[in-house]
């Protein structure tokens, strides 16, 4: 597999049992962080996009908020800061720059092998704040996107993360009620918004490996 080290995908995954059991007929995996070690990639690019603006991006907040889409980061960065940011000509190059950085992109290998494991399985859906577009060249260079039936993105819902709409709409598209579905994450604002969908979340941060 592109990304992953043959003898890495042949690995067991960490033990599971306890989070999908029988009574588990969904998987939901946030992109950014959880599938893909992209966050190092998306703060260069934020640092890039907003220094041509003389504005400074503290590590700190921009992990604060992990998962908000990028057009809702510069319209908090005005408002908390009195930045006078144009809001959609910034969010689109901070994306423009990321896709240039995509070929970096490296797999979160526990998750990836869990993924693979339950492929053809369970039904799997990715639920991002990001864009369509960048969740899509980000599996793609990762040869992940075959295993998703569906990609639900900030655009698909009213309300992205932290409310539960995202996760809600991943499950109604795969056809499995949210309470029988588990949600992957690795942010706080996305582990709430699974968590108030009704799904078991496991925070990928504390898991082994």
């Amino acid at each position: 597999m592109k990304g992953v080290e043959p003898a890495a995908a042949a690995r067991k995954i960490p033990p599971m049992n306890d989070v999908i059991d029988a009574n588990v007929k969904g998987l939901v995996f946030d992109c950014d962080g959880t599938i893909a070690d992209t966050m190092p990639l998306h703060y260069e690019a934020w640092v890039e996009a907003l220094g041509e603006h003389g504005v400074e991006f503290a590590e700190a907040l921009f992990y604060e908020m992990a998962g908000i889409p990028s057009m809702q980061i510069v319209e908090i960065l005005n408002e908390r800061h009195g930045h006078d940011l144009p809001v959609q000509a910034t969010a689109d190059h901070k994306e423009e720059l990321y896709v240039r950085l995509i070929p970096r992109v490296r797999p979160i290998d526990p998750v990836v092998r869990l993924i693979e494991q339950y492929a053809g399985r369970l039904p799997m859906a990715v639920a991002t704040g990001g864009t369509r577009a960048i969740c899509t060249k980000t599996l793609a260079a990762l040869d992940l996107l075959r295993y998703f039936q569906h990609i639900v993105t900030a655009d698909d819902v009213k309300h992205g993360k932290p409310a539960p709409d995202i996760f809600l709409e991943a499950a109604r598209r795969i056809g499995v009620p949210a309470n029988q579905c588990v949600a992957f994450e690795d942010a706080d604002l996305g582990v709430r918004a699974a968590r108030d969908a009704g799904m078991k979340v496991v925070d990928v941060r504390h898991w082994p490996g």
